[in-house]
């Protein structure tokens, strides 16, 4: 995407940095917005549950929330459409079309209504004989075809599924897809789910070529509506952070799936959690939920303003884990700018509130520095805490405490690294 000749200058500099995506301008921070799937899924039943069928009345209600309840205005500017848009067939054109019944107006008025509100539309696509729901897929033939129609209708992001297409179909599609976006001339951030169906990994996956091609992707399982799923996740990425914590970044992005806070399957501490570890994760924050019935607790989670501040970083770099304690906390570091940081202090216990005891120091801070820390949850504010001092944090079963960082004394990098990049695979966790 965004295909370009690099100087002779240029080319060393995109040699000396650890990842470098072909840049069409889109994605420079992790988007966010609202997706269709996990909490609706692929409820085509508009006669018996016409108030949760995906339907254009669905997005349309849910285009109207994000723009009058806040959302709009702290980020979150894309509806999502997933699976189960379409028509059974393709026109005699060969175009894909929205099913006539659910999508009346097609997705062209859904997207000038999604446009006219100041957010952006996604649409679903996979690249397969078929979607995952059983619905037209876009087999290679199609590539340029449905790339152009999307483009057509005003689509501002593609995800790209993978069902029923074999490893070799995927090698092509997918980097052919990307020139065919390009060429359309639209705007269209690319969410890729190739890895995912490679095992997300090494040899497998080649993550250079992904940041070349792609503005995001889908690396691992679907999310579901349970803590286990979210743990499940959680394991895999931070276990798996050598190989994916140094291709993120502006432009590229690592997409552990969607943000189920406010539905059915996660307690309050866990949903404080799951949006603590994901905005770590430098992720996507795309939610899944019903905004029209969604649960003040769970809006205060997802419109915290400084949570999005940090997810939003302009440095784009990925956390990792940095302490993996037997008493089974985690300690989660996210460099940011300005010589900030982000310092998650997470619990797996199931018991009781536990208190921790640690330092900057033991958390590998640069000495003799200073810093005022914010509670990202609570907002209390502890001034003047220095490197060496010992600190306590009493945290919830399967709960979170948040930090915010930056220095007020002996400003540095916290990393001493060149363009504050993160700590290199070589940065071992601390056992306290």
């Amino acid at each position: 995407m965004g295909w370009v000749v690099l100087s002779e200058l240029a080319l060393a500099l995109a040699l000396a940095l650890p990842s470098v995506a072909l840049d069409n301008g889109l994605a420079l921070t992790p988007p966010m917005g609202w997706m269709s799937w996990e909490r609706f899924r692929c409820n085509v039943n508009c006669q018996q549950d016409p108030h949760n069928c995906i339907s254009e009345k669905l997005f349309f209600e849910m285009a109207d929330r994000l723009a009058a309840d806040g959302w709009r205005d702290l980020g979150y500017k894309y509806i999502n459409i997933d699976d189960c848009w379409s028509a059974k067939h393709r026109d005699a054109a060969g175009r894909l079309v929205s099913d006539p019944e659910r999508f009346p107006s097609g997705i062209k008025a859904l997207a000038d209504y999604v446009h006219a509100r100041g957010l952006k539309l996604g649409i679903y696509g996979d690249l397969g004989t078929l979607t995952c729901g059983g619905y037209p897929g876009t087999t290679l033939e199609h590539v340029k075809l449905d790339a152009q129609t999307f483009a057509e209708w005003g689509v501002d992001m593609l995800k790209l599924d993978g069902c029923y297409s074999s490893a070799e179909e995927q090698a092509e599609g997918y980097p052919e897809m990307a020139k065919a976006l390009n060429a359309t001339g639209r705007p269209i951030i690319y969410s890729c789910s190739w890895p995912a169906y490679q095992g997300g990994l090494p040899p497998k996956v080649n993550y250079t070529i992904l940041a070349e091609i792609c503005n995001l992707w889908r690396n691992y399982d679907d999310i579901e509506d349970s803590w286990d799923s979210v743990l499940s996740i959680l394991d895999w990425f931070f276990a798996n952070q050598d190989v994916l914590q140094p291709v993120a970044g502006p432009g590229h992005w690592n997409d552990p799936d969607m943000l189920i806070i406010g539905n059915f399957g996660l307690s309050y501490e866990q949903s404080r959690s799951q949006m603590a570890l994901w905005t770590m994760m430098a992720a996507p924050l795309l939610m899944s939920n019903d905004l029209r019935t969604i649960s003040p607790s769970a809006k205060e989670i997802l419109q915290n303003r400084l949570m999005i501040r940090i997810n939003q970083d302009p440095l784009g770099i990925q956390g990792r884990r940095i302490v993996k304690e037997k008493s089974h906390i985690e300690v989660f570091l996210r460099p940011l700018s300005q010589a900030a940081s982000a310092l998650v202090f997470f619990s797996r216990r199931t018991d009781m509130p536990y208190f921790y005891t640690t330092s900057l120091a033991k958390l590998q801070f640069p000495e003799d520095a200073m810093y005022e820390v914010q509670d990202v949850y609570s907002g209390k504010i502890i001034s003047g805490l220095k490197t060496g001092d010992n600190f306590t944090v009493i945290i919830n079963p399967s709960g979170v405490v948040m930090w915010y960082l930056y220095p007020t004394a002996h400003p540095a990098q916290p990393w001493h690294v060149a363009g504050q990049q993160a700590p290199s695979k070589d940065f071992s966790p601390v056992l306290l």
